[in-house]
């Protein structure tokens, strides 16, 4: 009888336990996380919400991500150094904007003919090494997971005043990515950062002569082509490279099925831009009536393409990361070259 009751009262509050469970749970509540995109709300709307919201519905009340537009809760160059110390749980952006310090960073966002399409990009991550090699340098960044690189829109320049020559690029300030303004500077272009919702103030009241940041897409949905007037056809690069990326300890502390439900929503952003920004870059070029269309000579663009060449060989001297990336890229350049159409 002693042991009958002993294992009644076993029983009982190993149900007691199981009864109280939910209610321990609902007590603590889903994880909560606080994400910030480089992007301007007007370009987020496209670049990473859809995401967000598809991820905090399908994680039925697990977990719950609140997410942060450019510079609203750190500005920009410190988005890196927030993820790190927890200030942030997570990052969209690219290497070179968020300050990234490691030897990969130069190719984050846009590289000087990296890429003619967007699909270069997850082809290179994929068939071409740039996953491993980006892994391996953040694996030895304390307190930062890398999760997902995505393509996003080709970089073309738009301007108050026309650009027509490689000379009509001198002394033109314009807002644009740090890799690419380094490059295009030396035909005299100034790249001048700014917040990025004091952009359009900036350029209505002359402190930019353009901006060196997007594409198409971009300029009319943001309302860069209102005020622009010129749009240099000449692509410097076919997409921009972007990732997104988390603070470790709050990476390691969301359940694998959430891990594996925020890599999938991932996909799903890299897939939805791809669209967006493959349609909407051709229709408004075509359509498009707020910017008028600039070309440069042949011979000129000729010259940017070599010296781009020259550009790939000084950041290939450093070796290490930076020499495989470059090899790959050459690689990729010229198996694309030998595939023909519709690869090249």
């Amino acid at each position: 009888m002693s042991t009958r009751r002993k294992f009644l009262a076993g029983s009982a509050i190993g149900a007691a336990s199981t009864l109280a469970a939910p209610a321990v749970i609902a007590q603590q509540g889903p994880i909560k996380w606080r994400l910030q995109t480089y992007s301007g709300a007007p370009l987020g709307a496209h670049v990473i919400k859809p995401q967000i919201e598809a991820f905090n519905t399908a994680a039925n009340g697990e977990m719950e991500i609140e997410l942060y537009y450019a510079d609203q809760l750190v500005p920009t160059g410190e988005l890196f150094r927030a993820l790190q110390n927890g200030t942030l749980d997570a990052v969209q952006s690219d290497e070179a904007t968020m300050a990234s310090p490691v030897d990969i960073s130069v190719f984050g966002g846009y590289f000087p003919f990296a890429t003619r399409y967007s699909l270069d990009v997850p082809a290179l991550f994929t068939y071409y090494g740039l996953n491993e090699i980006w892994k391996e340098a953040y694996d030895e960044v304390d307190n930062v997971t890398w999760l997902s690189a995505g393509a996003w829109d080709p970089l073309h320049i738009f301007t108050k005043e026309p650009i027509r020559s490689l000379a009509d690029m001198r002394g033109k300030r314009v807002f644009g990515v740090p890799t690419a303004g380094r490059f295009l500077s030396q035909y005299g272009l100034i790249p001048v950062t700014v917040p990025w919702d004091d952009v359009e103030v900036a350029l209505q009241t002359g402190e930019l002569d353009g901006v060196a940041w997007c594409g198409f897409t971009e300029a009319y949905e943001v309302g860069w082509a209102d005020i622009c007037n010129y749009a240099l056809t000449n692509s410097v690069t076919g997409a921009w490279f972007g990732s997104y990326f988390a603070n470790t300890a709050s990476w390691d502390k969301v359940p694998p099925h959430l891990q594996e439900l925020f890599k999938i929503t991932i996909d799903q952003s890299h897939y939805y831009r791809a669209t967006w920004y493959w349609g909407g870059e051709a229709k408004l070029r075509v359509e498009g009536e707020k910017m008028e269309l600039t070309s440069l000579p042949p011979e000129e663009w000729a010259q940017v393409v070599a010296d781009a060449e020259t550009f790939w060989d000084s950041v290939a001297d450093k070796g290490g990361r930076p020499a495989k990336v470059v090899e790959a890229f050459k690689t990729y350049a010229a198996t694309m070259e030998k595939a023909g159409y519709p690869y090249r």
